[in-house]
């Protein structure tokens, strides 16, 4: 990722704990997005120092890992945006993801109603033969004790 500009003076930081809590993540997840270079805090001495626009990104990426996107998916679209300055492209590529996803979710439902047919057919087939066996089965007669 490219190197960060200086926040403008008077915009709003924080700090990685802060978005951590924000967000309900971890600081070693927010780190993991750091590596991935999918954020790109500027550092004050040691500290990380998030502006807002890594505030954004940290949401974006929450919102497209809900929608079942990839990290490399999710970057490909930040980047987009930070290439283009227009959301054009972003959006269309955006799009083309959703797409994507939503054929791949029709097809899990899909699979899913198969499997819970299956196994609504295999239960009604295991009580019918309880229900047979129990029919079928003699009442127990009394011991006689010596």
């Amino acid at each position: 990722m490219k190197s960060r500009s200086p926040v403008p003076a008077g915009a709003p930081t924080f700090t990685i704990s802060e978005l951590a809590k924000e967000f309900a993540l971890t600081t070693r997840a927010i780190r993991f997005y750091e590596d991935c270079g999918l954020v790109s805090p500027r550092r004050a001495g040691s500290a990380r120092v998030y502006g807002e626009r890594e505030r954004v990104r940290i949401k974006l990426i929450l919102r497209g890992k809900r929608l079942g996107l990839s990290l490399a998916e999710i970057g490909e679209l930040l980047d987009l945006y930070e290439v283009a300055r227009n959301e054009r492209a972003q959006l269309s590529k955006f799009l083309q993801l959703l797409g994507e996803r939503r054929g791949r979710l029709l097809q899990q439902k899909e699979d899913i109603d198969a499997t819970l047919a299956e196994i609504e057919g295999l239960e009604r087939e295991c009580r019918r033969r309880l229900k047979g066996q129990e029919s079928r089965a003699e009442p127990a007669s009394p011991q006689a004790s010596d």
